[in-house]
């Protein structure tokens, strides 16, 4: 049994069936029908088949102890042999992996440009925290004439013959860095072309760490030409930040520093801007600018440390807007309200009177985000005319302007917009019913309209008022919904909290609550 494994493992069996030396399993099971081909007479053992026959010719009397385990079959042998083959090898280990690539570009760049330096005299070690080590043979030549770091280590530093010198460096960031930062000292060429940004970093560190002049300018150069993502401008420009370079080559950082501004001349900027986005003609275009703005006016509020103050536009350049785009809308509500024969189509004052409303509600989303919308509401609220004007117009022409009302409720009621018990009532004054009549048409003609969150907006904004108001507010509501039905908004939910602290909790304390009941 022990000698047919070992012809197992050495694979003689299969070869020795291949050959036609020992007959297959497969053939028939009273013994071999093929004897060798080549066999010498004399010295030649016995071929299996011919024990075997041997064997059924004597049979063995039965043994009474245990029966001994069965040995494999040569056929079992050859299958597990061959499977065996199959099975292909484990694959390398990452550090593995590392160190063939290393290898292979040592290998590959002494092999052409380490020629002419004549044999390693310095064998250079270097490892990092991990544990990871990687020796290479080196040239002391190279390496003391392209880093002054090498030079001032390796003077006075003789070797004994035939041996070289041991250079260990220890505890590196990234081992494949340093590597190919030794690598570059021995390119005439040091164009980068082809490499990573993240690595051309890396190298630029290590090249500054062991004053490796041309790989420092060599990084820099290619940083200035080569173009960044977000992310590895970022890493740019901390990583120039850190080192601390006293001149920058080629100005590497122009492209994102720029000269400190002024909030006037930022305001400049953003006037036109924005001016550029409520003037636009192309309305497909001004969809997408108002979108862009909005994220860019956004952003910001967490800067990293590398960064300057962020100039923001300013609260006079909104509400500069808002009361020209208030104008606007008032002016095209009045001609709307008084046309006759003699002026303008109805159809394209409708269509103006559209666009302001989305105007407003863009720069008031902007005010929202900013936390500046205090003070559009006591303007909102204080265009009475313009509600005035509003209820003359054909509710299909009219709904967007609601949105507004329903924009600020819903602020409010998310506690993103605070302003004074006066100014909340005198919005609800002058536009709630308005809200109402309008409140069908918004639901069927707006693309994007969140039935619950203006309901759940309106609720909160109401609760907010005095329980005078409340009152006035949900019994009013209570009679417009009884008639409209689905086109009122669905105030239930504040009509129950209203009831519960009238007439349940009492909070009241003495306070006379005839009128309330008297109400009821």
């Amino acid at each position: 049994m022990a000698a047919a494994e070992s012809l197992l493992k050495s694979g003689e069996v299969s070869a020795m069936i291949r050959q036609g030396f020992i007959s297959s399993p497969t053939s028939s099971a009273a013994g071999a029908r093929l004897s060798p081909k080549f066999s010498s007479p004399s010295s030649s053992p016995p071929s299996l088949s011919t024990a075997a026959a041997a064997a059924a010719m004597h049979p063995s009397p039965p043994s009474s102890s245990l029966p001994s385990p069965k040995a494999s079959t040569l056929f079992e042998m050859i299958s597990q042999e061959d499977l065996s083959r199959r099975v292909p090898p484990p694959p390398p280990s990452s550090s593995e992996q590392k160190r063939r690539r290393l290898e292979e570009r040592i290998s590959k760049v002494l092999s052409t440009e380490g020629t002419r330096w004549g044999p390693a005299d310095v064998e250079l070690s270097v490892s990092s925290s991990d544990g990871f080590r990687f020796s290479m043979a080196v040239h002391r030549r190279v390496l003391a004439s392209r880093s002054r770091f090498f030079a001032e280590k390796l003077e006075g530093i003789v070797g004994t013959l035939g041996s070289p010198v041991v250079v260990e460096i220890c505890e590196c960031d990234d081992v494949e860095v340093y590597v190919e930062a030794v690598a570059m000292m021995y390119c005439r060429d040091l164009r980068l072309s082809g490499k990573e940004v993240g690595m051309v970093l890396g190298l630029l560190k290590v090249s500054m760490d062991i004053m490796f002049d041309a790989g420092v300018r060599a990084c820099l150069d290619y940083l200035e030409v080569v173009p960044w993502s977000e992310d590895e401008e970022e890493k740019v420009v901390s990583v120039l930040s850190q080192l601390q370079l006293h001149e920058l080559p080629n100005g590497i950082l122009q492209r994102v520093s720029v000269e400190p501004s002024t909030s006037s001349s930022a305001d400049t900027i953003f006037f036109r801007v924005l001016a550029g986005v409520l003037q636009a003609k192309d309305e497909k275009a001004r969809r997408e600018m108002k979108a862009l703005l909005s994220g860019l006016l956004r952003e910001g509020k967490d800067q990293s440390k590398n960064y300057g103050h962020k100039i923001d536009v300013s609260r006079e350049t909104l509400y500069h807007f808002c009361k020209k785009c208030l104008n606007s809308l008032h002016m095209c509500l009045s001609e709307a309200a008084n046309a006759d024969e003699g002026r303008r189509d109805r159809g394209t004052i409708m269509a103006e009177i559209a666009r302001e409303a989305d105007n407003i509600q863009w720069l008031v989303e902007i005010l929202i985000n900013k936390r500046m919308c205090d003070e559009f509401v006591t303007l909102w609220a204080d265009e009475t005319e313009l509600a005035s004007c509003h209820s003359k117009i054909p509710c299909m022409y009219r709904y967007e302007i609601s949105r507004i009302t329903a924009q600020l409720c819903i602020a409010i009621g998310k506690g993103h917009l605070l302003v004074s018990k006066d100014a909340r009532i005198s919005l609800l004054r002058t536009w709630l019913e308005a809200l109402y009549e309008d409140f069908g048409w918004m639901k069927r003609a707006c693309r994007i309209f969140d039935k619950k969150m203006v309901e759940d907006g309106l609720c909160q904004t109401i609760l907010t008022l005095p329980m005078a108001q409340q009152q006035t507010i949900l019994l009013r509501w209570f009679d417009c919904f009884l008639n409209k039905g689905d086109d009122c908004p669905n105030m239930q939910r504040a009509f129950e909290v209203w009831w519960r602290r009238a007439f349940v909790r009492q909070y009241a304390g003495n306070q006379d609550l005839s009128g309330l009941q008297i109400a009821v």
